[in-house]
């Protein structure tokens, strides 16, 4: 049986396994996939365990590790060089095949799902780590009209900005323009935090999306409905749609995602 994992810290939270699962199902496929957690500051080590121990054919990776994996890999995809990050990998005898999907899987539900355009909209990215990079990089040939970022430590905002090509502004800033789009990138989530952004910054928002799912609304979510946002969404129907991405890479075919979001919720 070919054997998948989620790797993360923490992760035993993940729905991966059901999701990947609900995919194999609808090609009456026999997959394993499961939860690894690993050690922070470990990723090498841990990596070569469970290569050694379970032979997988591809993993996918969640916080903190997405940077981590663009080092480990052999060989990356442009989209995965572009957001110097990886969540998805296809071990191909010896080497490991970097990719991101985080970038495809969002702008699939916010056009697809959500309908809302991307092209020509103000965007407004918070958080400078992986999942970021992934998203920043995806909307980039997509014609918006500005996508600038915003993270708590503004000094990797500016790196993140430099690297891909955006403009980095301090949170206190993101109050002085209008944006269509406002996207939560950061880890606060996971802390029952929200970033620190003014009230004011999501009075023209058309969409709050937040990268993180839970089974309530997060702080960010919370922050931006009471702030005015139009729509607010979390990001499991992103999470669905990455997943899709990464299983056609592992296995071939492209699952439908819309009965298993459904289920989900």
């Amino acid at each position: 049986m070919k054997k998948f994992f989620v790797i993360g810290h923490p992760v035993a939270h993940s729905l991966s396994p059901v999701i990947h699962q609900a995919f194999a199902a609808q090609f009456d496929m026999q997959i394993s996939y499961e939860t690894r957690d690993f050690e922070p500051g470990n990723f090498i080590d841990c990596m070569a365990r469970l290569r050694r121990e379970e032979n997988p054919v591809g993993v996918n990776v969640t916080v903190p590790f997405k940077e981590d994996a663009f080092a480990y890999c052999d060989e990356v995809t442009d989209r995965a060089r572009a957001a110097r990050a990886v969540n998805t990998i296809l071990f191909d005898g010896t080497r490991a095949i970097g990719d991101n999907t985080d970038g495809v899987g969002f702008v699939r539900d916010v056009i697809g799902r959500c309908g809302v355009p991307l092209q020509g909209a103000r965007v407004l990215v918070c958080g400078a780590g992986g999942a970021a990079r992934g998203v920043v990089a995806a909307l980039k040939p997509l014609g918006c009209a500005k996508i600038a970022v915003a993270n708590r430590t503004h000094e990797k905002a500016v790196q993140l900005g430099v690297g891909l090509g955006v403009e980095a502004v301090t949170y206190v800033d993101t109050a002085r323009e209008g944006w269509e789009v406002i996207i939560n990138a950061t880890s606060a989530s996971l802390s029952n935090e929200a970033p620190a952004i003014p009230n004011v910054t999501f009075k023209n928002a058309a969409l709050a999306y937040d990268l993180m799912y839970a089974r309530q609304p997060t702080p960010f979510m919370r922050l931006a409905a009471e702030s005015g946002a139009a729509r607010v969404e979390d990001g499991l129907g992103m999470l669905v749609e990455q997943a899709a991405e990464a299983f056609r890479i592992w296995l071939g075919v492209g699952p439908e995602t819309a009965p298993v979001l459904a289920r989900l919720r």
